[in-house]
């Protein structure tokens, strides 16, 4: 008999409030009865790793795990390594020291982050309290980003199409974006200068959860360079919970397991 269950894959940090905000944003999650779920973490959590999470649902009877990787961005080489390692696709596209899990359960993998609209209107609901005039503003999504060919594009498109999003939710006067890996921050602070030098620039820092990107590293790459910033990242916020929703039903739906509660 088919049973489905979810398997939420995330990052991992040694931060306590790092990984608590990632089991709300799991717990908060609307699923039908009999369909367990369970977060899991790439790395650092012990116990609660990838392989121990496809373990305590197969534990549990699931015969097919939808895996919703909790990732921003398709870029993200780790997104290539977890598909590789689950065997979604069958070589990785770059060297990693991940081997395939061992697993009796099919795996339906989602997608991450990168432009889902739900995640713009947190984004938007994080910095509008710094936006006093949209017309003469322009808000600049930060990401994490990446320096390996192919990789370096998927996150360069989905974070244009998410602050495009962003800006027309707060009728903002422009968007741009810009990678921390590679460093393209004084590049498109400049750059911003020339091209609309009377407006102000509102960074959106797109993490999960603050901590050393957020509070370090981003105001350390904008120091000298006018601009405003509350670090807030995405977390805590319910919309996370409706994008894993939105992620886990239609394959819940397409394999004929009714979503209402």
């Amino acid at each position: 008999m088919q049973k489905f269950g979810v398997l939420v894959i995330s990052h991992g940090s040694r931060s306590e409030d790092w990984v608590r905000l990632v089991d709300e944003a799991v717990a908060g999650v609307r699923l039908p009865e009999g369909v367990p779920i369970v977060s899991s973490f790439l790395e650092l959590i012990e116990g609660r790793l990838i392989d121990d999470g496809i373990r305590m649902l197969e534990e549990d009877g699931v015969t097919d795990i939808i895996v919703v990787p909790l990732f921003i961005s398709s870029g993200s080489t780790h997104i290539d390594e977890i598909s590789y390692a689950l065997g979604v696709i069958p070589e990785p596209s770059l060297p990693t020291d991940m081997v395939p899990f061992e697993r009796k359960a099919r795996v339906h993998f989602t997608g991450p982050i990168d432009d889902d609209p739900d995640i713009a209107q947190i984004l938007f609901e994080k910095v509008r309290e710094l936006s006093v005039e949209p017309s003469r503003e322009i808000v600049m999504l930060v990401g994490h980003g990446s320096i390996e060919k192919g990789f370096h594009k998927r996150w360069r498109d989905g974070l244009e199409r998410l602050a495009a999003r962003v800006q027309e939710l707060g009728g903002f006067a422009g968007w741009e974006t810009s990678m921390l890996l590679p460093n393209q921050v004084p590049l498109k602070m400049k750059l911003l200068g020339k091209r609309m030098p009377d407006h102000q620039v509102i960074v959106v820092p797109l993490f999960l959860s603050e901590g050393y990107f957020t509070r370090q590293v981003i105001p350390s790459r904008m120091e000298g360079y006018e601009y405003r910033y509350n670090g807030r990242a995405m977390l805590p916020h319910p919309l996370v919970s409706r994008w894993m929703e939105g992620r886990i039903q239609p394959v819940l739906q397409d394999n004929g397991v009714s979503i209402m509660r």
